[in-house]
């Protein structure tokens, strides 16, 4: 068997084109491995604003809150059941919500984006731990007060601590930024549910919200409210109803990095089986001389892989280098469920990591695969005249 390092000293001989091959694989790799960590980044972003333990109800055939309605009477006969959990203050964990969209201008341009105004009552922070209050205070029930959460804060204008914002044709006044960590309340503005609906001249609420006493009787608990015939609503866990939001666009960007990354990978896998067939080519005395030496088609087969893995390898390593700094970029989108903005970061988990080195070992195979089975069937004679 020829020695690995054999392998190795033709990588370090060959630099230049061993450089330029490991470059456009790692290309590949940067595109497939920041395409995996965005849709990542997006279901982390979704699914940790919603808590297990928390219950969601909107209206039956609703996808999301904005476009659900659930009318007083009926929201009532939600919070008096016996599976809401009672708070500390000896008050049911449950809130009514109200949710609705408005356009916000953003600081240093003239871009306008749609965001969720969410109407909340005394229970909704205390369902939502995740979310704390960085700044200021929250709203006072009556006032003409809103939070924002702090990618709000930091990208709309009119929407920090002290700043006022005029919507629903009254003037708001930001008394409080609060941060909810990688989730996405942090791009949503809070405020009292009951002056946001007398705002927008809503009679009805959008979803309600609480936490489940004993969250093994979700299923039992589904089953009855959802065949109640005086209600109309859907019971979804808070967690689940937050996850199919990111189904549509996590699909939508799978498919669109997937594309480029095929076509990327194309041109790279072309590019490196030329240069395995060129080190092919310019070491035919060296492969007679294994050949005489006793080493078999085996052999010389399993050292050219063994050159073409280390180089997919390579690039798979210089790929993911590059894309772990995307984890510093938080991007902003439309998220398509709801139409509002929604910002996310790119994350990088240890998955998406061995996903992308076993790509880029299948790639190093690809382009090594004929030029070493080419090494391999040279005669030993005709190796030693051509050389």
């Amino acid at each position: 068997m020829i020695p690995f390092s054999y392998s190795l000293r033709n990588l370090w001989t060959r630099r230049l084109t061993t450089a330029l091959t490991v470059a456009g694989m790692a290309l590949v790799v940067f595109v497939f491995a920041a395409t995996l960590m965005l849709v990542e980044g997006l279901q982390q972003t979704l699914v940790d604003t919603g808590s297990p333990e928390n219950v969601v109800l909107i209206r039956k055939g609703s996808e999301t809150e904005v476009q659900s309605g659930i009318d007083r009477d009926a929201a009532a006969i939600l919070a008096s059941q016996p599976e809401v959990a009672i708070g500390g203050d000896s008050q049911p964990l449950l809130a009514r919500e109200s949710v609705v969209l408005i356009n916000l201008d953003k600081r240093g341009s003239d871009q306008e984006a749609n965001v969720i105004i969410r109407g909340i009552g005394p229970a909704s922070l205390t369902l939502r731990p995740q979310a704390r209050l960085a700044e200021g205070r929250m709203p006072r029930p009556g006032a003409a007060e809103i939070v924002t959460g702090s990618s709000i804060a930091r990208r709309f204008r009119g929407a920090a601590l002290g700043e006022n914002l005029r919507f629903g044709m009254r003037d708001w006044q930001v008394v409080g930024v609060f941060d909810a960590g990688a989730t996405g309340f942090n791009s949503e503005i809070w405020g009292d549910v009951d002056q946001l609906m007398q705002a927008f001249r809503r009679t009805v609420y959008s979803s309600v919200v609480f936490r489940l006493r004993d969250p093994g009787a979700f299923a039992r608990y589904k089953e009855r409210i959802e065949t109640d015939p005086r209600l109309t609503v859907e019971v979804k866990r808070e967690i689940t109803f937050y996850a199919d939001q990111s189904e549509a666009m996590g699909t939508f960007l799978r498919i669109l990095g997937t594309t480029l990354t095929l076509i990327f990978s194309i041109g790279a896998v072309i590019g490196a089986m030329i240069t395995m067939y060129a080190a092919v080519a310019g070491r035919i005395t060296e492969i007679g001389t294994l050949r005489a030496l006793g080493f078999g088609r085996g052999s010389i087969l399993i050292a050219f892989i063994a050159e073409s893995l280390l180089l997919g390898l390579l690039g798979g390593l210089v790929g993911l280098f590059f894309a772990s700094f995307m984890q510093l970029i938080t991007i902003s989108t439309m998220n398509w469920q709801t139409f509002s903005e929604l910002a996310f970061g790119f994350s990088l988990t240890p998955g998406i990591a061995i996903k992308c080195l076993a790509f880029a070992l299948v790639m190093g195979l690809s382009c090594g695969l004929l030029p070493a089975r080419r090494a391999a069937r040279m005669e030993l004679v005709e190796a030693l005249r051509d050389g």
